[in-house]
């Protein structure tokens, strides 16, 4: 007898990121990323059709993703979907955090520099061996 399939429940979210880590590669239609999400998770995971294109309306209607009409490798009209400048952004924000406010340009604030940290005051840090250095 043939093993099923566990049907796992994807958070919205762990969609997303799937979705926008695929189209970071470049252009897809939706059969497309899907087959790209198998191939990557070695067949492992599997999104649902049913899933996958209320996503992908969602995001494009969040501006994350461009879409336009052409013709898959079957011949077939379909839709292709690419990151937009929104949809890049989110996409390192969801890999790398939020920007930080008190950091320009968001970069990651250095220990010891976030909000509250007086200029000039000390910073230790434990070294490998466990003892306190600067």
């Amino acid at each position: 007898m043939p093993a099923q399939l566990e049907k796992v429940p994807v958070l919205q979210g762990t969609l997303d990121m799937l979705i926008l880590k695929t189209l970071a590669w470049g252009p897809k239609h939706g059969f497309g990323i899907l087959r790209h999400i198998e191939q990557v998770t070695s067949e492992e995971l599997h999104v649902e059709e049913g899933a996958l294109y209320p996503a992908l309306h969602r995001m494009h209607r969040r501006g994350w993703l461009e879409a336009e009409w052409g013709l898959s490798e079957n011949n077939r009209r379909a839709r292709y979907y690419r990151l937009s400048s929104a949809g890049e952004r989110a996409l390192r924000e969801q890999v790398n955090g939020p920007p930080d406010a008190a950091s320009p340009a968001g970069r990651p604030v250095p220990p010891g520099c976030g909000p509250g940290h007086r200029r000039g005051a000390p910073v230790s840090r434990r070294d490998a061996g466990g003892a306190a250095g600067t």
